[in-house]
């Protein structure tokens, strides 16, 4: 008989991405197949919905990932976070649980079952909390557990944009850099990931975390001495013909043609083909040919910074106090 495992175990939770051209497939069927991601109720509907989206735009997504190496870059960066959390903190257990690709939650919670794992702290990736990102992650692992019969404890941390050692966190990776610049010659740009505008109407709160978490931002960068000549939350990635969040970070942009930029990935932790393709590449293209940008600079993701993984330590060793959201999605799956 197994004995009980007594350290404490933290799941990170993040979307995923492919590792190779041929995951690729399966990345873009299993987002478009969340109904948090189409808000289809009907199954076999939003199947059929998804299947033609998936079909019209993976030769252009194919060809994002080839333009980055043939993958998403979210996998390995989560890895090494992984194996630093593990080699600072040898008083838990870190794993990670990836949504649209693996590892899924079924295959990471049916080990920790085996283990007799009887703690467990999911640990959401995203910063913000939103019903398309951290719910859709933690419905995924409820229903994980409900199909493994599984009952462990579970604390959970949904959101962290009002934490001190995140904020300093970046706050240090955008002073890195615009070393050697003058940062009064610069915009910064937070630039979010877009949900659908109706979310927000209904009451989702993710557009208020992100504007609050860039008043504490232009707090902790004025305290650093880095006064940007304007600071604006833009929003990206957006998918179809429905209203999202808004402004666009392209047409935030094209508005400061002629400046010089600086952006940071408010609502990613880690690099990814929104990141690197679609900022970078696609953004910045644009930005120098068609908007005379002096200067562009991407300031990357947290990834495995140092900082960044003492503050996931911190936030984990107190998720009971943090813990909020449980009976919600308990009651939904």
């Amino acid at each position: 008989m197994n004995t009980v495992e007594k350290k404490k175990n933290v799941i990170l939770l993040n979307m995923g991405g492919p590792r190779n051209i041929q995951e690729i497939n399966t990345f873009l069927v299993n987002m478009f197949n969340d109904y948090h991601i189409l808000n289809i109720k009907n199954s076999f509907i939003r199947n059929m919905v998804a299947k033609k989206i998936v079909n019209k735009i993976k030769p252009d997504v194919i060809s994002h990932y080839e333009a980055i190496g043939g993958k998403s870059p979210i996998n390995e960066y989560t890895e090494k976070l992984v194996k630093k959390l593990n080699k600072l903190d040898n008083s838990a257990d870190y794993k990670y649980i990836m949504n649209y690709t693996p590892p899924y939650a079924y295959d990471v919670l049916k080990e920790l079952k085996n283990k007799n794992v009887e703690e467990i702290t999911l640990f959401s990736m995203y910063p913000q909390y939103s019903e398309v990102t951290v719910k859709s992650s933690l419905e995924s692992v409820y229903k994980a557990i409900k199909k493994l019969k599984y009952n462990p404890k579970i604390n959970i941390i949904d959101r962290y944009y009002y934490d001190y050692n995140y904020n300093n966190s970046i706050v240090q990776l955008i002073k890195e850099s615009i070393v050697n610049k003058n940062p009064e010659e610069y915009v910064l740009i937070f630039s979010a990931h877009s949900i659908p505008k109706m979310y927000a109407d209904k009451g989702d709160p993710y557009e208020y975390e992100c504007n609050y978490n860039i008043e504490i931002l232009k707090e902790k960068l004025h305290e650093e001495g880095l006064n940007f000549k304007d600071i604006v939350l833009s929003y990206q990635s957006k998918i179809g013909r429905i209203e999202w969040l808004s402004p666009a970070t392209i047409d935030i942009i094209k508005k400061y043609k002629g400046e010089k930029l600086i952006i940071y990935p408010l609502a990613f932790t880690i690099d990814n083909s929104e990141t690197i393709y679609e900022i970078y590449m696609e953004y910045r293209k644009e930005a120098i040919s068609k908007y005379d940008i002096k200067d562009f600079i991407l300031v990357p993701c947290l990834n495995d910074n140092l900082n960044f993984a003492k503050a996931i330590i911190e936030l984990s060793r107190n998720a009971e106090i943090y813990n909020s959201n449980i009976s919600d999605i308990k009651e939904i799956v």
